[in-house]
């Protein structure tokens, strides 16, 4: 028998990545860290709820610099999720699937998803 060396399918070595594959991984990975999150903050509710220190506990952690990075960081795991399911939603109209749209359509994504994050992190320091 002859064998062939070359492998049955594309792995990361020989694989070029490519815009669309980058937000694919990086929506399933976004969609795990926002369950997460929904599921501490609910916590942290219930706690608030049961005995008022940790509110107090929670106001002292989020005015850190640490603090401030978490909500940055909250702030653009939504946005970037809510971006990508609209153009999700689109593909699903059945339009942007030409390759020069979609490379578009993700960069736009990638970007707006952090001036995104920006905006509702300036928005909500003017109601603290």
């Amino acid at each position: 028998m002859n064998y062939n060396k070359n492998p049955l399918t594309p792995h990361l070595q020989v694989y070029r990545w490519q815009i669309s594959s980058l937000l694919s991984i990086t929506h399933r990975i976004v969609g795990v860290v926002n369950f997460l999150l929904m599921i501490l903050f609910c916590s942290w509710l219930i706690l608030i709820f049961l005995n008022q220190d940790f509110l107090v506990l929670g106001k002292e952690v989020f005015a850190s610099f640490f603090g401030n990075f978490i909500i940055l960081s909250v702030c653009w795991t939504f946005s970037f999720f809510v971006l990508n399911e609209i153009r999700h939603l689109v593909w699903d109209l059945g339009y942007g699937f030409d390759v020069k749209i979609s490379k578009i359509s993700g960069f736009a994504v990638l970007i707006g998803s952090f001036v995104l994050a920006v905006i509702i992190y300036k928005l909500g320091g003017f109601f603290l």
